[in-house]
């Protein structure tokens, strides 16, 4: 049985359906990036709204802006935009949901026009996005708009008719709005970033500034961007997820989502045109989200920067199946308590090691099967995010970085290119080229990677670090990855 809006109605009762009337939704969201995480995050707790009577126009309108998005659209347009989500638990339960909240896709990549037109509706109140860490064109080192390494965002610098990436497209719908008089409208980010909300902000006025500075005014006193944390593991769609709801339901579902039970969104209360009652469906929305990104980035985030170089070293293709091993969960532990939790502040509540320590659980699920090599990609983008930050406050505090700087010194054994058997690493990182040249020259100058100013900053220059790096990487590359988890036990 094909998933669709004809079929709702007949699907097994093992699969929980939408009970809302899907063809009376109005889109108040437009997404762009409707990725598995958006799919098993913010569409489900918008799902979960339009169940009750305050989900009343707040429906999703997805938008893809390059090829990859395409095939997503390829996939939901035939199933209406309905897909199945799949919670599994470490026991082998699980439960199937099919939610409902996407409505309609456009492809910019096709036709920008349409896309252009549902920014610029009314109707449009918020515009959401998951465009991974560098789809912002942020400076890692300076965190200023430079749009520099998007093919897309640098066509729209230089040609300021053109609407190729999503702020090309942006600018234009926005143009739209004040010359209508369409009203506010809210950009919330959702991807894992420390201060999304400015990131978003930083991002959208940095391009105005080169390609439409008479819209500055108008963003100034007609747009908020309030910042979130959200928290969900959620791999990438595979061909065995499609086979299990085939052979448990008799469903065919071309892009299903499976994901940990675990959920969480904390949502800052700044919104320029409403906002949906997420908090009536498990969002905390609050006044401050910092703490809370601050501990998901150094906890969750940071500590698959961690484990995945290390575990890829060490012969493992799965998550779990590093977290299991005995060496790196005693490195994490110690990075967690030594490394990442004297950065955060106290929240409320919140036991932070405690939280740590639910994230190890969580991301030690047998059933996600989530793949080291999903974590190992865009490392460049990532660790300045995800673990930098920490390694900064350390040192301000005069405290130890051993074990972080163990885990970019791993990094820097991945991006060699080879594993200890010699086999071929697949490095997957928009500097990839750099980063790899860096990498292989640290034989012949011990350094070589932390000297990548762009990404580490005067981390070269700082010994408190840069010894620690360099006694880890040449323990790597003598020893392997296996002695290096051995010396950080002793320490």
């Amino acid at each position: 049985m094909k998933l669709n809006n004809d079929t709702l109605g007949s699907l097994p009762s093992g699969v929980t359906t939408p009970t809302y009337d899907r063809s009376n939704l109005t889109a108040g969201i437009v997404h762009i990036g409707v990725g598995h995480f958006h799919r098993s995050h913010q569409a489900m707790y918008l799902d979960r709204l339009l169940h009750t009577e305050a989900g009343a126009g707040w429906a999703i309108w997805g938008v893809s802006v390059n090829s990859k998005g395409a095939d997503t659209a390829e996939a939901l347009l035939p199933q209406d935009g309905l897909y199945t989500l799949t919670e599994k638990d470490p026991d082998g339960a699980a439960r199937s949901s099919v939610i409902g909240s996407i409505i309609g896709f456009d492809v910019a990549e096709t036709d920008g026009e349409p896309v252009i037109n549902r920014l610029a509706d009314p109707a449009t109140r918020i515009i959401s996005l998951t465009i991974t860490e560098g789809g912002y064109g942020i400076d890692p080192v300076t965190a200023t708009f430079s749009g520099k390494g998007d093919p897309l965002i640098e066509a729209d610098l230089a040609d300021p008719r053109s609407a190729a990436s999503w702020l090309g497209l942006l600018v234009h719908a926005l143009r739209r709005r004040r010359d209508t008089g369409a009203g506010p409208v809210t950009l919330m980010c959702c991807d894992n970033i420390q201060e999304n909300g400015h990131v978003a902000r930083e991002a959208l006025t940095g391009f105005t500034k080169v390609v439409a500075p008479d819209l500055l005014e108008w963003i100034e006193q007609n747009m908020t961007f309030p910042s979130s944390m959200v928290d969900r593991v959620t791999p990438g769609t595979t061909d065995e997820d499609r086979a299990y709801l085939a052979d448990t339901f008799g469903l065919t579902d071309a892009w299903p989502v499976t994901c940990e039970p675990f959920t969480q969104w904390v949502l800052e209360d700044n919104f320029a045109a409403g906002r949906p009652a997420l908090e009536s469906v498990g969002v905390d929305v609050v006044a401050d989200v910092e703490p809370y990104e601050l501990m998901k980035l150094r906890l969750a985030n940071g500590t698959h920067q961690a484990l995945c170089y290390l575990g890829h070293l060490l012969g493992y293709e799965y998550v779990h199946e590093a977290i299991a091993d005995p060496g790196i969960n005693s490195m994490l532990l110690r990075y967690i308590d030594e490394e990442a939790v004297p950065t955060l502040r106290p929240i409320p509540g919140v036991d932070l090691n405690g939280w740590g320590r639910t994230v190890l659980e969580r991301f030690g699920n047998p059933q996600i099967k989530d793949k080291l090599t999903r974590i190992c990609e865009d490392t460049s983008d990532r660790i300045p995010k995800f673990v930098l930050p920490g390694v900064r406050d350390q040192l301000a505090a005069g405290r130890p970085v051993s074990v972080c700087a163990a885990i970019v010194a791993a990094w820097a054994r991945y991006a060699e290119g080879t594993d200890e058997q010699g086999n071929p690493i697949d490095v997957r990182d928009p500097r990839r080229e750099q980063l790899m040249a860096a990498a292989q020259a640290e034989s012949a100058t011990p350094g070589s990677f932390l000297g990548l100013t762009e990404i580490f900053g005067d981390l070269a220059q700082r010994p408190e670090f840069a010894e620690p790096y360099l006694a880890a990487l040449d323990t790597l590359r003598h020893d392997g990855a296996r002695a290096l988890l051995n010396a950080l036990a002793r320490d």
